[in-house]
């Protein structure tokens, strides 16, 4: 069965001294077998794990930084969050817990 929740985050959470039990509240798909399996994982395979870990940050600081050079990025970026904060006020106005589409 898959839970689509990453090794990462379970490992992110762990090394943040999240117990099993605070991870499944974070994750509600994941069961208390997955995340001490998970943990089990990580702990028997931490160096390998890690370079994994380390090559993931080195892949997105580098996504970020094309982002960031993109002429237009900061002016997209600050549309949609416009676009988020008017979906977010109509929706509590209307009285709703969270905006819809």
């Amino acid at each position: 069965k898959g839970s689509r929740v990453s090794l990462d985050s379970i490992v992110h959470h762990f090394k943040l001294g999240a117990t099993a039990e605070q991870i499944v509240q974070s994750f509600p798909s994941l069961t208390f077998g997955d995340v001490y399996s998970s943990i089990a994982y990580y702990l028997t395979h931490r160096p390998e794990i890690e370079t994994y870990l380390e090559q993931q940050k080195v892949a997105a600081d580098n996504l970020q930084d094309q982002l960031e050079s993109y002429p237009d990025y900061q002016a997209e970026i600050g549309e949609l969050r416009s676009r988020i904060l008017r979906r977010w006020t109509v929706a509590q106005e209307n009285g709703e817990a969270t905006p819809t589409e």
